[in-house]
């Protein structure tokens, strides 16, 4: 099967430089694999939307040479798609209706367990739907990390997949979208990592494939915390890029040319002599 590799952004602000990352990572293991790169832009919650930063994004990604091989997809006109899967496993009685609170259920150290509820019936809160979650362990060997397993019952117990408001659970979207876009490797941040056992249970349960996943270091800023939109991290200057690119990519590991060139050309010699075990180090500050 050919490779398919994806950088799926939120648009809660412009492309930064941990983004920037992430998506060089997974176009440069989609090219070293003679494969294909696609983008999906995850904009199922509207509450933390920025307006204007999914155009923002898809137009920042060329001008760093991040080309892909499919027009992009949009989660916000895929509900009918996860409407379909929800019924599916309603059907099923994988899922239940919930209007347990946070606090109701800090006494359980913020986990629901079993089906079990603890908010009293009757309760006026809106309803979130939730996966049930027996005691099964989950694992699966990270192309970066090595081996990884993990209790679902013990660590996150029954998972929102339907939240009060109607809306979809990223955990939802990005399985169902995963599979609809044939992604055979997924490569995304290590703050990621623990999505991955969650992902994994819905696919056993919607019967769909697992991907392999790779899970690049994190960029860190000098206190040590992750660069992210909802820090503020600074975005990226897309008309002058190859600054943001060089650093990148040595981030990633990869060799840089001697001479000043374009972002394409950055790119093209990141590949020579590419080997799959790309980054030598499991996290890294980035030098701004």
């Amino acid at each position: 099967m050919t490779y398919r590799g994806r950088f799926a952004p939120s648009p809660t602000g412009q492309l930064h430089f941990g983004s920037l990352v992430a998506a060089v990572g997974s176009w440069l293991y989609a090219r070293h694999a003679g494969g294909q790169w696609l983008l999906r832009m995850e904009d199922i919650d509207p509450p933390r939307e920025v307006a204007g930063a999914a155009a923002d994004i898809l137009a920042a990604l060329p001008a760093f040479g991040l080309v892909a091989d499919e027009p992009p997809l949009f989660q916000s006109q895929r509900t009918a798609a996860y409407d379909e899967v929800f019924e599916q496993l309603r059907a099923a009685g994988q899922v239940f209706p919930c209007t347990c609170s946070r606090r109701q259920l800090a006494s359980n150290g913020g986990i629901h367990r079993d089906g079990q509820c603890v908010a009293a019936d009757g309760s006026a809160r809106a309803v979130a739907w939730r996966l049930r979650v027996p005691d099964v362990e989950v694992g699966f060997d990270d192309a970066m990390l090595g081996p990884q397993r993990e209790n679902l019952r013990d660590s996150v117990g029954d998972f929102v997949i339907r939240r009060a408001d109607g809306l979809y659970s990223y955990q939802l979207a990005c399985v169902v979208d995963d599979a609809f876009q044939h992604i055979t490797e997924v490569v995304r941040g290590q703050d990621l990592l623990e999505s991955t056992g969650r992902q994994i249970w819905l696919q056993r349960c919607l019967d769909l494939p697992t991907p392999a996943y790779r899970h690049l270091p994190l960029v860190l800023d000098g206190e040590g915390n992750k660069l992210s939109k909802s820090s503020r991290a600074w975005p990226i200057d897309p008309a002058d890029p190859t600054p943001a690119l060089r650093r990148a990519l040595s981030f990633l590991g990869r060799p840089l040319p001697d001479m000043p060139t374009d972002a394409e050309r950055l790119l093209a010699h990141a590949l020579t002599d590419f080997e799959p075990a790309l980054m030598p180090h499991c996290s890294g500050n980035s030098d701004r």
